[in-house]
Parts: structure tokens; sequence; C-alpha cells
């Protein structure tokens, strides 16, 4: 398994206030539920249940993703990213992770499969332990104005200048178990 923590590394940029992030479908740092897997390795794509402590006073929306800095790309591989959801949210129960399956107003960009949806854990055989971290921002503008189609990239780096607070929560997925 690699190391690389990218909010490690952004946290050294500017000072975020903590979100605290939990699931109650696994625990930090431990094994994404089957459900969390792709499809094609017996999972569902769906991501796991959301919850984290109230956001700052002046949070306006809120943004949510997946990504795995552990893929072989070289550039990680984003699972999912949402953005514009509610302020006054504090949950997401576990959904495929469309818009339509999230609060009204709420938006979600392409993942690395080019879907605008959460796609389950899939890591290759041979490249160890994946790590999957869920992150949430309190973002203190009511919509990112972002193009349709903007990548979760594209999302991280409009978000980092708007952010609050950030929660993180990391799941692991094994490929040597699917």
């Amino acid at each position: 398994m690699l190391s690389y923590d990218p909010y490690a590394e952004l946290a050294t940029l500017r000072d975020f206030a903590p979100l605290e992030l939990t699931s109650p479908d696994f625990e930090p740092g431990g094994p994404l539920p089957l459900f969390a897997w792709s499809a094609n390795r017996g999972g569902e794509d769906r991501s796991p249940a959301l919850r984290w402590s109230t956001p700052p006073s002046g949070t306006r929306s809120i943004a949510v993703s997946c990504f795995d800095p552990d893929a072989p790309t070289g550039s990680g591989f984003w699972h999912w990213a949402a953005f514009d959801l509610p302020a006054d949210l504090t949950s997401l129960d576990s959904s495929d992770g469309t818009a339509a399956s999230l609060p009204a107003g709420s938006k979600v960009t392409p993942n690395e499969a080019r879907l605008e949806r959460f796609i389950g854990a899939a890591p290759p055989e041979g490249t160890g332990i994946h790590r999957y971290f869920f992150v949430v921002d309190a973002l203190d503008v009511e919509a990112l104005d972002l193009d349709a189609g903007a990548t979760p990239a594209v999302l991280g780096f409009n978000r980092h200048f708007h952010s609050l607070a950030r929660g993180v929560l990391i799941g692991t997925a094994d490929p040597a178990e699917r």
C-alpha cells in the first residue's frame, strides 16, 4: 500500500477546520462493505452511508467525493464527486450517488468511467490494498460555478479555495479478497 495522503498535503496549503466524518458501514481504515465494490467484482456500486458533524457557521453548501490514490495510474482514480449539496446536510444514505439520489439541486461530476454516479472499488490484482478517501467539505459558497462535465479534479481545485472545514474517512479494499 502506498503512503501518500493527498489531503494531508492539501492541508499544508490551507488550514481547514475539522469535520468529524464517519460511516455506519465501515470503520476508519477498515475494509469497505461488499456493496461498495464494483458490480463486476461482486458489489453493487453503492456508496457507503456517510455522517458528519455540524458544519461551521458560514457554510453555504457541501461537497463530497471518493478518491483512490493507490490506483496504478500515476494520478489516482476518482470514484465519485458531488457538490452544491445543502449547507445543513449532515449525512448521506448509501446510494448510487447520482444527482437523482441526492438532495434537490445537487450536482455530480463524471468519475473516471465518465459516469455521473458512484462506482465501487475494483483494485487490480497485484496492486496491494487500496485506500478510498471519502471527503466532505463545508464550502463558503452556495454553488460552485463549474462547467458541465467538469472533472472531480476541477471540482477539487475549486472546492479547495472555498472550504471552511473538511472531514476525511478512509476505507480499504484488498484485490485478493475479490
